[in-house]
Order: structure tokens, then sequence, then C-alpha cells
């Protein structure tokens, strides 16, 4: 399975039916659910954060919680 940090600009997936717990909240308040399509917009010049496209919300998320999010291909 693969999880967030495994797509490149531009590519799309589907957010995996299992979710981590250690997942924060406040992902899943934006859109970070199951069923969900996200799409990578941008790598920041230091590759940490990665900007998401998630439910129509732009969102950041550090390499190492995007590591937790799994994908549907």
């Amino acid at each position: 399975m693969t999880n967030l940090l495994e797509l490149k600009i531009g590519q799309k997936a589907i957010i995996a039916d299992s979710i981590d717990e250690r997942l924060p909240v406040k992902l899943m308040e934006l859109g970070c659910l199951p069923g969900n399509e996200v799409q990578l917009l941008q790598i920041a010049p230091l590759n940490d954060p990665l900007y998401y496209l998630v439910a129509g919300n732009r969102i950041s998320i550090r390499r190492e919680i995007a590591g937790l999010i799994s994908l549907d291909l």
C-alpha cells in the first residue's frame, strides 16, 4: 500500500479505508477521510511541508504525517 509521500506533483489518488490512529483530528476535519481524492500540488523548497488539495481544501502536511495517510492508486 502507498502513502501520500509517494505521489508526484499533479498526481491524484484516493485515501484508503484504513486510518492511522496517529493522524491528527484537524486533518480529518479538513477532508483527509477514506474515499476522498487527494492531489499533490507543491513541495516546499526544503522538501517539508508538502501541499495537497483535499476535498477542495489546500492544506500543508509535514512529511512525517503524510507518511501515515495510506492511498489506493
